[in-house]
C-alpha cells in the first residue's frame, strides 16, 4: 500500500512545494504534518503582528504570485492564507494528514524506509522527504546564575500584551529579535537589547522599493557587498552611533537583519543597547562591560538548531549551522532520502524552492534506475555538502537552471560514475591480490629457514 510511495514530512512552504512538484511529475506520495494545519511556522510559530521582511514578489512561489491587493510586506495572516490558497489551487490540500508526527524513519536493507509515527503506527515507504523546517528546535541561551523572572524564546512570544508592564531584555539581533525589541519599546515599561556581536541591519526599503526587489541581487556577491555597504553608509551610517557594536563578519556570512525601526527607538531612548551577558542573579543581569540591569522578562531571540531527530545517526550530519546535504537535499550515504528546506536564502524562499522542488522530483525519478544514492552521483559530479545555510538566491536559481540542462546528460554521468566505481573495485582487488601474494611469499620463505642450531658434533 505504501511501498511505492514517497512520504513528505511537513506541510510548511517547502513541504507544499515538494507535494506540488511530485504531483506534477506523477510521483505517488503521502503527506503528513505534525500540527493541526498547514503553513509550518506561519501556522503556529509567529507572533500576531509579524510581517515578512522580504517583499511579496521575492517571497511568493515563482509559479504562483501573491494577490495584487497584498501589501509589499504581507502579514503573517496573509502569508498563511496565501499558502492555504496555493495548496487548494494545486490540488494538494486534501492529501495532507494533520496531527501525524513522525517519531522515527530508518532504512531497510533494500533502501525502503520503515516509518514509525508518534501514535505508534508503522508503515514502509519507498522514500522519505523531510521538510520539517528549522524554526522549531529552539536554541536557548545558557547563563551563569539563575534568573528569577520569566525567560521565553522568541518563538513563544505571541502578542504585544505579553510585554506590557514588563522590564524586558531582548537577546539576539536577528529579524525576530529586532521585531520584539521594537514592540517592547512601544508597550513595555522598558526595553534593553543585548547583542554579543554586531549585526548587519539592512533597510527594508531603498530607492522607493523593497530592498529585496532591487536588481543588485543579480550581481556577484563581491559586487553586492560594496553596494550595500555604501547604501548603509548613506541611509544609516555607522552602527556605533546608535550604541551598537560594529559587525566583525562580512556581509552575508550570517543572515542579515532587515528593518531599521529599532535604530529610531535607540535614538529615542526607548531601546537601550547592551553587550553580551556575563551572569544573572535573580532579577539582575550583569553584562560583559561591567554594567547591570533589572528585568522581569528575558526574550531569547537566539535562533534554532537544525534537527533531524527521526533519522539514525550518520545519514545526514549537521555541521555547525548547516545540514550536510548535497545538491541542497540529498545524502551520499542513503538512498531515497531527501532533506529539503534547510538552506536560508538572503531574500524570500519562493523563487528558489519552486525550481528546486521540480529538480528534486526529477532526481527522485532518476533514482529508480541508479543503484547508489543520488547524493553519491552528485558528489562525483562535483557537488559538495552544504557548509553554510545561507545561500545567494539568484546564484542558486542559475545553478538550478544549469542543472536542468545537465539532466539531459544524466545517462552519461551515470556511465562515468559506474566506470569510476568499477575501476576503484578493480584497483582494490589488485591491491588485495598483491598483498595476499606477498604474504604467501613471506610464509613460504619462513618455512624454508632452518630451525634452531642443528645437531651438535
Amino acid at each position: 500500500m505504501y511501498e511505492n510511495k514517497q512520504l513528505i514530512i511537513g506541510a510548511g512552504p517547502v513541504g507544499l512545494a515538494m507535494a506540488a512538484a511530485l504531483k506534477r511529475h506523477g510521483i505517488d506520495y503521502d503527506h503528513v504534518e505534525a500540527a493541526a494545519g498547514l503553513g509550518g511556522n506561519w501556522h503556529h510559530g509567529v507572533y500576531s503582528t509579524v510581517h515578512t521582511v522580504s517583499s511579496k514578489r521575492s517571497t511568493a512561489y515563482s509559479d504562483y504570485p501573491m494577490p495584487d491587493d497584498y501589501p509589499e510586506f504581507p502579514s503573517g495572516a496573509q502569508m498563511l492564507r496565501y499558502l492555504e490558497n496555493y495548496a487548494r489551487d494545486r490540488g494538494i490540500a486534501d492529501r495532507i494528514t494533520y496531527n501525524k508526527a513522525v517519531a522515527r524513519a530508518e532504512p531497510l536493507s533494500d533502501w525502503r524506509w520503515r516509518v514509525r509515527f508518534a501514535d505508534g503506527e508503522e508503515r514502509v515507504y519507498k522514500g522519505v522527504i523531510i521538510c520539517n523546517g528549522h524554526h522549531w528546535d529552539k536554541r536557548m541561551p545558557t547563563f551563569e546564575g539563575c534568573f528569577s523572572g520569566k525567560l521565553i524564546h522568541s518563538k513563544d512570544y505571541h502578542q504585544p500584551s505579553d510585554l506590557q508592564g514588563q522590564r524586558v531584555l531582548v537577546i539576539g539581533g536577528g529579524n525576530s529579535g529586532c521585531d520584539v525589541a521594537c514592540e517592547a519599546a512601544r508597550v513595555a515599561v522598558s526595553c534593553d537589547w543585548s547583542l554579543r556581536a554586531g549585526v548587519w541591519l539592512l533597510p527594508k526599503i531603498a530607492l522607493g522599493k523593497p530592498l529585496t526587489d532591487l536588481s543588485l541581487w543579480w550581481l556577484p556577491v563581491w559586487m553586492q557587498r560594496p553596494i550595500l555597504r555604501a547604501l548603509i553608509k548613506v541611509m544609516i551610517g555607522d552602527y556605533r552611533r546608535y550604541g551598537l557594536p560594529k559587525p566583525r563578519h562580512k556581509l552575508f556570512e550570517r543572515h542579515p537583519t532587515y528593518g531599521t525601526d529599532a535604530l529610531g527607538y535607540l535614538k529615542q531612548g526607548r531601546i537601550k543597547p547592551r553587550p553580551g551577558i556575563a551572569r544573572v542573579d535573580g532579577y539582575t543581569v550583569h553584562f560583559t562591560d561591567g554594567t547591570s540591569g533589572e528585568y522581569d522578562m528575558i526574550v531569547a531571540a537566539t535562533g534554532f538548531n537544525n534537527a533531524l531527530p527521526m533519522l539514525p545517526p550518520g545519514l545526514l550530519e549537521t555541521k555547525g549551522e548547516a545540514v550536510g546535504v548535497i545538491g541542497g537535499a540529498f545524502s551520499e550515504n542513503a538512498k531515497n532520502l531527501l532533506a529539503v528546506g534547510f538552506a536560508q536564502p538572503r531574500t524570500g524562499f519562493g523563487p528558489v524552492i519552486t525550481p528546486a522542488a521540480d529538480m528534486y522530483a526529477r532526481l527522485i525519478k532518476i533514482q529508480d534506475r541508479f543503484e547508489d544514492p543520488i547524493g553519491a552521483l552528485l558528489r562525483f559530479s562535483g557537488k559538495e555538502p552544504m557548509t553554510s545555510p545561507y545561500i545567494d538566491p539568484v546564484a542558486t536559481r542559475r545553478e538550478l537552471w544549469y542543472g536542468r540542462l545537465q539532466l539531459n546528460l544524466i545517462d552519461f554521468e551515470i556511465w562515468r560514475y559506474r566506470r569510476h566505481k568499477r575501476r576503484l573495485a578493480e584497483k582494490a582487488a589488485r591491491a588485495t591480490a598483491a598483498a595476499a601474494q606477498t604474504e604467501a611469499g613471506a610464509a613460504a620463505a619462513a618455512s624454508m629457514q632452518p630451525v634452531g642450531d642443528g645437531p651438535k658434533a
